[in-house]
């Protein structure tokens, strides 16, 4: 009943034509036709989409869409997050036309966060084509990369996805992110059944106004990195953290803030695991180095 990878976020925004900027000319995704229903499409190789853009009148990280094997694996996945005490509310026809998938459902985590899991993938006619020459995005049986999350019912969201859906724990560390005489915060990354460090994971706080903390890409080498860093900077969108490499998953990149709120993490050079194999792991530190978050910086000026 494991879950397979992350396959397509969906997106609502007041900010559509923003939103376009930000996917075409600073992560150099690709625009694909329009949904039937006026939704917004963005690809990064080559499924049909992975990014869901919906006009609205709010900025919110709707849900993050995760694939499973098959209708049979569905259907037991849907019965027991219901058996959790959970909505399971089944897509129409119209509605898995509008993902390219065959089947699917949406529900929430103990949290409040928004999911959605699915069967039957789809694959472009076209070949992926970046408006500004990245390659190609590290995908395949990995999926799009991870969402993360917050949580202020911990323990109960940890439990929900590792016993009621099927993830699996790949680091479980705990941060003094306000300094190292604050309590300490509680971060769960999870993985699926495939080699990715985390397709999914969450901290243990107040879920944000935006929905979300952040969605990972995975470019092919630290040159598109930097390419995406110098756009993010000509084009003035936040930098929510600085250049740097993660512990956990050894990724090498930065975070800048999208149009909705939460972030957008462009990274390469992720560690690929054997998730047959893997034990749990519990890192003390964020980053081996750089990932000056906003926040940081901001706590300096004041107190400066």
């Amino acid at each position: 009943m494991g879950v397979k990878a992350l396959g397509y976020v969906v997106v609502e925004t007041a900010q559509p034509e923003k939103w376009d900027e930000f996917l075409t000319q600073v992560a150099g995704v690709m625009r694909a036709p329009d949904a039937a229903d006026g939704a917004a499409q963005y690809r990064i190789d080559q499924r049909p989409f992975r990014f869901r853009i919906v006009p609205s009148t709010r900025d919110w990280f709707a849900a993050a869409g995760y694939e499973v094997a098959d209708r049979g694996a569905l259907d037991a996945l849907a019965a027991s997050i219901e058996a959790a005490g959970r909505p399971v509310a089944w897509l129409s026809a119209e509605e898995t036309a509008l993902r390219c998938v065959d089947a699917a459902f949406r529900t929430t985590d103990p949290a409040d966060n928004g999911l959605e899991f699915f069967c039957g993938d789809s694959v472009a006619q076209a070949p992926f084509v970046s408006p500004l020459g990245v390659p190609g995005f590290v995908t395949g049986d990995m999926g799009m990369g991870h969402a993360v999350f917050s949580a202020p019912n911990f323990d109960e969201v940890l439990a929900f996805y590792c016993d009621v859906v099927g993830f699996h724990q790949t680091d479980m560390p705990r941060f003094h992110l306000m300094g190292p005489d604050a309590p300490s915060m509680g971060f769960a990354f999870l993985h699926a059944d495939n080699g990715r460090h985390h397709s999914i994971a969450f901290g243990e706080g107040p879920v944000p106004p935006s929905g979300a903390v952040h969605v990972m890409l995975e470019y092919p080498n630290l040159i598109e990195v930097g390419k995406a860093h110098d756009r993010m900077k000509r084009l003035g969108y936040p930098e929510s953290a600085t250049l740097g490499s993660h512990f956990n998953d050894e990724t090498t990149g930065f975070y800048v803030q999208t149009p909705s709120g939460f972030d957008l993490e462009i990274g390469c050079d992720s560690l690929v695991i054997d998730p047959a194999t893997w034990q749990t792991t519990h890192h003390e530190g964020i980053s081996v180095w750089g990932h000056e978050w906003a926040w940081q910086k901001a706590m300096k000026e004041a107190q400066a």
